[in-house]
C-alpha cells in the first residue's frame, strides 16, 4: 500500500471533523450571544469570527506548543501566515462569486456605508499589526518572545471596541441547537455545553491534522511551512467559506462581511503571540512572498471599504490575489 494513503486519509477525516466541531461550535456560539444579547456585529465580528477562527488558531497553538521538531513548529508559523491569506482573498471572493451567482447586489444604505467604513478601520488596523508581525520575522534578538503579549493585548482592544460600539441586538433567525433541534428557544446551559464540547474536538483533530501535515512535508518534497501556509488554511478556513455562503444567501451580509473581518483580526494577533511565545518567528521566502500578497489584498480592501465602491465583481476579484501568490510560488519554485 502506497505509504501516503494513510496520511492522506488522516489529513483529510480530520479536515472534516474540524469543519463539521467547527459549524456545531458556531451555532452554540450564536445562541450564547443570544443569550447574552450581543448585537449583530460583535456577533460576526466576535463570536462566530472566533468559532471559524478557531481551527487555524488552534492549528498554530497545537504545532508551536507541542511540536516536538522544528518541522512541527514551523507548520504553526505558517499556519499563522496562511490564514489572513486565505482570509483576504477566498473569503472576501466567495462572498463576491455568491452575490453573482445568486443575483444580488450588496444593498447601497446609510446603514452599510457606516458599515464600510467601519470595516475600512479593521483593515487599516490589520495592516498595522499585519506590519508589524512581518517586521518581527525578518530579525532575531533574545527578548522577541515578549512581544507576544502586545499582539495579544492589540486583539483585547479590538474585542473590547466591538462588544461596546453600541450594536444593539437584533433578532435575526437562529438555526436550531442542533444538541435540542426540536426546541425553537434552548436554555443557556445547553448552547454553552455544546460549544465547549466543539471546542474539546476542535483541539483534539486540530492536533491530528498537524501530526499528518508534519508526515506527508518530507514525502510530498514540500518545505512544513509552505505546506501549512497552502493547504491547512485552505481546510481550516472552510467555516468562513461556509458562513459566507449562508449568510449572503439569506442577505445577511453585514454578518458575512463582519465574520471575515473579525477572524482577520484574530488571525493578526492571536496565532502570533503563539508564534512568538514558543518560536524564533523567523519566515522563510515562501512566507514573505504570501505576506505581501496579504498586504496587497488587504490594502485594497482598505481603500475600497474607505470609499465605499464594494461590488460583487470587486469581492469575487479578490481571488486573483491567491492566484498571484501560487504563480509566484510555483515560477520561483519557492516551495
Amino acid at each position: 500500500m502506497n505509504p501516503l494513503v494513510l496520511p492522506v486519509g488522516l489529513l483529510l477525516g480530520s479536515a472534516v471533523v474540524i469543519y463539521l466541531a467547527c459549524e456545531v461550535f458556531v451555532n452554540g456560539v450564536e445562541w450564547v450571544g443570544r443569550k447574552f444579547v450581543v448585537g449583530q456585529q460583535a456577533t460576526g465580528s466576535i463570536l462566530a469570527a472566533f468559532g471559524t477562527a478557531l481551527p487555524e488558531s488552534v492549528v498554530t497553538f497545537v504545532a508551536v506548543v507541542f511540536g516536538a521538531t522544528a518541522a512541527q513548529k514551523s507548520i504553526g508559523i505558517g499556519a499563522a501566515l496562511g490564514g489572513p491569506l486565505v482570509l483576504s482573498t477566498i473569503a472576501y471572493a466567495t462572498v463576491g462569486v455568491v452575490l453573482i451567482l445568486c443575483r444580488r447586489q450588496l444593498p447601497k444604505t446609510a446603514a452599510i456605508r457606516a458599515d464600510f467604513r467601519g470595516l475600512s478601520r479593521d483593515q487599516g488596523w490589520f495592516l498595522a499589526i499585519f506590519a508589524a508581525k512581518i517586521a518581527l520575522g525578518v530579525v532575531a534578538f533574545a527578548w522577541k518572545p515578549w512581544l507576544g503579549a502586545l499582539f495579544l493585548a492589540a486583539y483585547g482592544a479590538y474585542f473590547w471596541k466591538e462588544m461596546r460600539g453600541g450594536d444593539e441586538a437584533e433578532d435575526h433567525e437562529l438555526e436550531p441547537l442542533k444538541i435540542l433541534p426540536r426546541l425553537a428557544t434552548p436554555p443557556t446551559w445547553a448552547a454553552v455545553l455544546q460549544t465547549v464540547v466543539a471546542l474539546a474536538v476542535i483541539f483534539a483533530a486540530s492536533r491530528l491534522f498537524v501530526l499528518q501535515l508534519d508526515a506527508l512535508g518530507p514525502a510530498l518534497g514540500i518545505r512544513p511551512q509552505l505546506l501549512a501556509l497552502l493547504l491547512s488554511p485552505i481546510a481550516t478556513e472552510l467555516p468562513e467559506t461556509l458562513n459566507a455562503i449562508i449568510w449572503v444567501r439569506q442577505g445577511k451580509h453585514r454578518l458575512a462581511l463582519a465574520n471575515i473581518s473579525g477572524a482577520m483580526m484574530i488571525q493578526a494577533t492571536v496565532p502570533t503571540a503563539f508564534g512568538l511565545f514558543f518560536t524564533p518567528w523567523i519566515l522563510d521566502r515562501s512566507l514573505l512572498v504570501g505576506a505581501g500578497v496579504t498586504a496587497l489584498a488587504v490594502a485594497a480592501m482598505f481603500v475600497a471599504f474607505r470609499r465605499g465602491f464594494i461590488s460583487r465583481a470587486f469581492l469575487a476579484a479578490m481571488a486573483g490575489f491567491y492566484g498571484l501568490f501560487a504563480v509566484i510560488v510555483v515560477a520561483f519554485r519557492l516551495g
